[in-house]
Parts: C-alpha cells; sequence; structure tokens
C-alpha cells in the first residue's frame, strides 16, 4: 500500500494536515536534540523527513539510521537526498523489519517513530524491538496519532472519515490508503493506554504530551539502565 502512494506520500501529509506535520516534527526533534545523542534510529522513517530534519537540529557529528520495510519509501527519501548532496551525509538509509530489526543490541542512543506504530502488525514485538536496539540510559520518542478530546472528536471525525479519504484519493491516486489511515486512527488506543503499552514492553519513565487537541501525542520513554 505504500509502495503505491511513495511518489505523493509527502505532498498528501503537507496538505491533509494543513501543514500541521511539519509543527510535529520539530516538537520531536527538539525533544531528541535535549537528550544529545550520538546515533539515533528513525524507524519507519518513510521518505526520511523525520532523519532529515533530526540531521538538520542534532549536533555535528550525530548519526542517523533511517530504517523502512518499504523499499520505494526509501527510494523517496534517497532521491531528496541527492538532491542536496553534502546536507545530510549524516543520514544512512537501509530496509528493515520493525519487527524484527536487523541490528545489533544495545546500538542507539535514541529510536524514533513518527505515524508507523501504527502500522506494526505486532506492537508489543515492535516495542521490544526498540528497547534491544537501545543503549541503557536510551530514549524511545513515538509521535503517534492518539484519540482527540471529546470537544473537537465530532469535527475531527468527520474530517477523518468523510473528507479525507477523497481529498487524499485525488492527490494520491489511491483512496483505499487513506480508509485504512481512518481506520487505523479510530482503532489505535489512546495515550493513556499507549503509554501502559510502551510500559509493558519494559521501558521507564514514560511520559505523553498532547498535540493540536490530542490528535497527536509525543511519546517518550527511557530504557532502564539495569
Amino acid at each position: 500500500m505504500f509502495a503505491r502512494i511513495a511518489r505523493r506520500y509527502d505532498v498528501a501529509n503537507r496538505l491533509l494536515s494543513g501543514g500541521l506535520d511539519v509543527r510535529w516534527r520539530k516538537k520531536l526533534c527538539a525533544a531528541v536534540t535535549e537528550g544529545k545523542p550520538a546515533e539515533v534510529l528513525d524507524l519507519a522513517t518513510g521518505s526520511g523527513d523525520v532523519a532529515f530534519a533530526l540531521a538538520q537540529t542534532l549536533p555535528s557529528g550525530a548519526k542517523i539510521l533511517g530504517m523502512d520495510f518499504c523499499e520505494p519509501m526509501l527510494d523517496e527519501a534517497r532521491l531528496k537526498q541527492r538532491e542536496k548532496p553534502g546536507s545530510f551525509d549524516s543520514v544512512e538509509f537501509r530496509q528493515g523489519d520493525g519487527l524484527a530489526l536487523p541490528l545489533p543490541d544495545k546500538s542507539f542512543d535514541a529510536v524514533t517513530i513518527s505515524f508507523g506504530l501504527r502500522n506494526m502488525a505486532d506492537r508489543h514485538r515492535a516495542l521490544t524491538e526498540m528497547l534491544r536496539v537501545l543503549r541503557p540510559g536510551g530514549r524511545l520518542y513515538v509521535l503517534e496519532f492518539s484519540q482527540p478530546a471529546r470537544w473537537f472528536r465530532g469535527i475531527y471525525y468527520f474530517y477523518l472519515r468523510r473528507i479525507l479519504p477523497t481529498l487524499a484519493g485525488v492527490l494520491t491516486g489511491n483512496k483505499g490508503a487513506y480508509d485504512y489511515l481512518n481506520d487505523s486512527i479510530s482503532q489505535f488506543p489512546d495515550r493513556v493506554a499507549l503509554g501502559h503499552e510502551i510500559s509493558t514492553a519494559g521501558f521507564t519513565e514514560v511520559t505523553a504530551l498532547p498535540l493540536t487537541a490530542g490528535t497527536v501525542a509525543l511519546h517518550s520513554a527511557t530504557k532502564p539502565r539495569a
């Protein structure tokens, strides 16, 4: 499904979110930068927007690995990287399965995943894989859709169910992919329940910051040192 929409993915994200995706990424990057990680894994990196934003935000010398299951999405990321030679030398893109990461234990200071956890067939397994590749004391950052504040819920779901799929179908030629988006968001746990899932996977210091009337949340958590 993501392979079919890869070429129009960025345009659709920008228009359908009203540009809010840029603001959400800035919040994520600011949180990651506070920890001064030297090596970061951006999982479900897609077309690389988060990886590139991290490269622009983190101190010089930090290395970012963008990993995704969908090779056509990675092709788009590499294309953007080639269009700005020398600007993103700290970023590498590699294909990999979030349920069985082809990476050694304790190899990253931070793991980020933006709007990708919903797409994992087994969230617990994906979270335990992220825990495995983090160094002790390393930080996890999950930027994901959530359940909106009650006062905003009616407007939000009207847009999500009635307007967004039609607009997305025009933009990408694949309305079905955005029907899936609607369904996956509707069924996804709220930030309290997702925080519990992150804790159950073995993380500590789990927090959640609601954004845009709760439609999105930025979760952060720590891998225990012991």
